[in-house]
């Protein structure tokens, strides 16, 4: 199957947007900061490792992670190193527009999957000039010394207009978790229930979105059960105890980079852990682009892009699935549901062409009743996501749009057809004696850390 190549052009007219007018080309160095007009600086921060971290598990060592902030405006969770009391992360955090007069907090945890709570080992706080760094550890009791921490700033004069303040620049990061489906909570051998649930990081949203928010729907009888009226408390406590579950932070999250072309679709492959692959006769399509509708979110708060598979079992008996990746949020940045196509729909398409032989699309539209997102909002969503993944074609439409229903339903009808799943998969369901998440969240509460 033919490629088909992105306009150089667009790209660039998209950067040119990114990028601002360039103010100044004088040169700067550290030390600089009150000369002239060089307020601001883009900061790439390479968070190196610790040693010396206190044992925190009466078995064991240590599973640590740190939260690092930027003047309480921006922050970066790590990935989790598990039993080591001298963690090595080497992960790196780009931001932009960062006041030169700002400072970095960072607090290290140990992860305690079974505990509603992780331990706190303690904290350091530095400022963003540039330059290698050791930072002592400071516990929470008398400020004893619990470590060590390295980490490495490079620091250079803003040159993108200052509209945007703490703007993430990258890298493009995700998490994916591992959903407490309704089969696993009751310990049945069901591995096919078993469904991910993906967080992403993307580059300039604020940029593209600008000051454009979508606001819960009030006229959707749904979304005001969620959020009007007294009763509203008692809903929305058990959609974010669901929601925790969901996201909660654990040592066998998986963590990565999105750094080469093709690296998003490859999320989509029906399998991502041999374990959760399912029936045997699955196997051949693993590791292949799945046909199946994912509802998303693009968060308000941290600029994450949320989804999970539409007919995930997770989903059952919450009153909205938008709502349930926000966090019950008022507002968010976009919703509404997607899949991946190859060029020319399922429809036109067989399993004999290999998938890195394909140029693939994305659809996405604004179906999401909670949230009612605006479609004249569509053309940026396009841009925004051409910009993180230009190596997909990005179709955004409308979700009364014909050509929407004719591509989602070639799409499942792929899945039905050729790749062996059942009809009651492509909603959510609750099989005979399974409890569903929202019992389970109702009862427990949600424990974990995001």
């Amino acid at each position: 199957m033919t490629r088909h190549r992105r306009n150089p052009a667009s790209i660039s007219s998209i950067v040119e947007k990114i990028e601002g007018v360039i103010h100044s080309t004088k040169t700067w160095s550290p030390g600089d900061e009150h000369s002239f007009d060089v307020r601001y600086a883009d900061v790439s921060i390479q968070f190196i490792g610790a040693s010396g971290l206190p044992k925190m598990d009466v078995v064991g060592t240590a599973d640590p992670y740190f939260v690092a902030r930027i003047d309480d405006q921006i922050s970066l969770v790590s990935t989790v190193k598990t039993n080591t009391l001298a963690p090595v992360w080497n992960e790196v955090w780009r931001v932009k527009n960062v006041p030169v007069t700002a400072d970095l907090l960072v607090e290290v945890f140990d992860k305690d999957d079974g505990a509603p709570h992780d331990d706190y080992i303690g904290k350091f706080k530095t400022t963003i000039t540039a330059g290698a760094k050791e930072a002592e550890i400071e516990g929470p009791l008398l400020r004893r010394s619990r470590g060590t921490f390295w980490l490495k700033i490079d620091s250079q004069p803003s040159k993108s207009n200052h509209e945007c303040l703490y703007l993430f620049d990258g890298p493009i990061r995700y998490s994916r978790h591992s959903s407490p489906t309704v089969g696993i909570l009751t310990n049945l051998d069901n591995n096919a229930r078993r469904y991910f649930t993906w967080k992403i990081f993307v580059i300039g949203i604020p940029l593209f979105f600008r000051d454009a928010y979508q606001h819960w729907n009030v006229n959707y009888k749904a979304a005001q059960n969620i959020f009007q009226g007294p009763a509203s408390i008692a809903v929305r406590s058990t959609i974010q105890a669901g929601h925790r579950m969901l996201y909660a932070r654990k040592s066998t999250n998986g963590f990565g980079l999105l750094e080469n072309a093709g690296g998003f679709i490859k999320l989509l492959h029906g399998a991502t852990d041999s374990r959760y692959i399912g029936p045997t006769s699955r196997n051949d399509f693993a590791h292949r682009v799945k046909p199946a509708v994912y509802t998303y979110i693009i968060s308000a708060d941290d600029d994450s892009f949320r989804f999970s598979e539409t007919g995930a079992a997770f989903f059952v008996d919450f009153a909205s699935k938008h709502a349930l990746h926000s966090n019950c949020a008022e507002t968010v940045r976009y919703s509404g549901e997607f899949h991946p196509r190859p060029a020319g729909g399922w429809d036109n398409f067989n399993d004999d062409v290999p998938d890195d032989q394909v140029q693939w699309e994305l659809i996405i539209d604004n179906n999401s009743g909670t949230y009612s997102p605006d479609s004249k909002m569509l053309p940026v969503l396009k841009e925004l996501l051409e910009y993180n993944f230009p190596d997909v074609v990005v179709f955004a439409l409308s979700h009364e749009d014909p050509e929407l229903a004719k591509s989602r339903e070639a799409c499942r009808t792929y899945a039905l057809k050729c790749r062996e799943i059942q009809k009651e998969e492509l909603q959510p369901h609750c099989a005979e004696g399974e409890v569903t998440l929202s019992h389970q969240a109702a009862v427990c509460g949600g424990g974990g850390v995001q």
